[in-house]
């Protein structure tokens, strides 16, 4: 027996889980640059958002064409790769189509048609979302952040999964010993007659290796891809934010000084209390990815790239520079920045003169925004670009007092006058005698 084939699979499919396996190291280890956060409360509430938001996509069909396409793409691609436990099986042991010998004709057909139709429709949406992004070009997928790679990202992705999709029908459709069985070749039947008996054969191992060599070359592309998001929506659903969207999250050092301020038996000059200058962050704020937090962090690598939070951002939508999917992905791309730094430096950063504001996000993008939520809400996978974008205004108004003039008015009446406006607090009701 000619063991060549199963050696040079088994070697094929080592090499490429080992290469995933590293990224996904690396991603680890760049999502734990971000400051710790307790996201251990809510744990009920997580899992039903898990369960409603990422494997539900709750969020997603709220846009009806879209999301059904979207959902048809998401089951048909997760079912489907359901054989790929029999491809690998067949690859390491020589057989053929295993699970056809261990189950009933019946149900193996079942099963085999059910795919079949799943990556007919696959191919039929994939089409779509080419066509919407590249003939009738939604406005969405034409901002000035999806030139370049990302746009090509996009594309790249949708071209993989046509491929795959027409390998998996293909293989089908040449393979002899399936097609005599006249049971699950729903799609594939209608290929069959295309391919003569002679090249039949050659041509099902050719389409059966490259569906398994396209798989795992899919699987290590997800790093360098917005469809990472593949793999990280779960947790990051998980991990979003479960209390009221318009709470934003309060320093303990800044709360402890307030209301130190507004206790009048309180002494400014009294020694701090032991532990409370653990409370003091070594720096206000956030200018760069290590200031973040690692759920943050983890939002960034999620982004689906899909402008959901562009499109409804009232900034946007009149014409500021502010893009929320513009913020997921820079930070995204200084974090791998950073990460690049700290291999090239045997896993220690080397300051690179760089940082997260100033070099990739600009102070007029920042404050732009008017903190509505809009973006948080139309995230398909919980995505908070807001916190973000609150933590790097923290930075310029706290570390580098650079917040903009009318602000810095308002903050000053409220020092002198208890409002933010420029009255006397005796002259706040003259306008009852008027």
């Amino acid at each position: 027996m000619n063991y060549l084939p199963n050696i040079i699979f088994a070697i094929a499919l080592l090499l490429g889980l080992g290469y995933f396996a590293k990224n996904v190291k690396k991603l680890v280890r760049n999502i734990k640059l971000g400051q710790d956060v307790d996201v251990s409360d809510n744990t009920s509430q997580r899992w039903k958002n898990m369960i409603n938001i990422a494997l539900g996509q709750s969020k997603l069909v709220k846009r009806p064409v879209s999301g059904f396409l979207h959902v048809v793409v998401y089951v048909g691609f997760i079912i489907i790769n359901i054989e790929v436990l029999e491809i690998i099986i067949d690859g390491l042991f020589g057989t053929h189509r295993i699970f056809s010998s261990v189950l009933p004709t019946s149900v193996y057909g079942f099963l085999i048609g059910t795919f079949e139709v799943l990556a007919f429709l696959v191919l039929v949406a994939v089409t779509v979302f080419w066509v919407r992004r590249n003939l009738i070009k939604l406005a969405r997928f034409w901002k000035d952040e999806m030139k370049g790679w990302p746009k090509n990202d996009g594309n790249f992705i949708l071209y993989f999964e046509m491929v795959l999709m027409t390998l998996f029908l293909v293989m089908n459709a040449t393979d002899g010993t399936f097609q005599e069985m006249q049971s699950g070749n729903i799609i594939s039947q209608y290929l069959a007659p295309l391919f003569s008996d002679s090249i039949a054969p050659v041509i099902e191992r050719v389409a059966w290796w490259l569906h398994i060599v396209g798989i795992l070359i899919f699987l290590n592309y997800l790093y360098f891809s917005k469809h990472l998001h593949i793999l990280l929506a779960f947790p990051n659903v998980y991990y979003g934010r479960v209390n009221n969207k318009g709470q934003l999250n309060n320093l303990a050092s800044v709360t402890a000084e307030v209301k130190m301020m507004m206790d009048p038996n309180a002494d400014p000059f009294a020694a701090a209390p032991e532990g409370a200058e653990d409370e003091v962050p070594a720096k206000f704020g956030a200018s760069d990815v290590q200031d973040l937090s690692w759920v943050q962090l983890l939002n960034a690598y999620t982004c689906t790239e899909c402008g959901r939070c562009t499109s409804e951002c009232p900034a946007n939508l009149t014409g500021k520079k502010l893009s929320p999917r513009k913020i997921m992905m820079d930070t995204r791309d200084r974090l791998e920045e950073v990460g690049k730094n700290i291999d090239a430096n045997n896993g220690e950063f080397k300051d690179d003169g760089k940082q997260l504001l100033g070099d990739y996000i600009t102070n007029e993008e920042i404050w732009a925004c008017t903190s509505c939520n809009a973006c948080v809400e139309a995230c398909p996978v919980s995505i908070d670009p807001l916190s973000i974008i609150i933590e790097m205004r923290r930075y310029l108004v706290m570390e580098q007092s650079a917040a903009p003039s009318e602000l810095n008015n308002m903050m000053t009446n409220i020092e002198n006058n208890g409002a933010p406006w420029p009255y006397n607090q005796q002259d706040r009701l003259n306008w009852k005698n008027e």
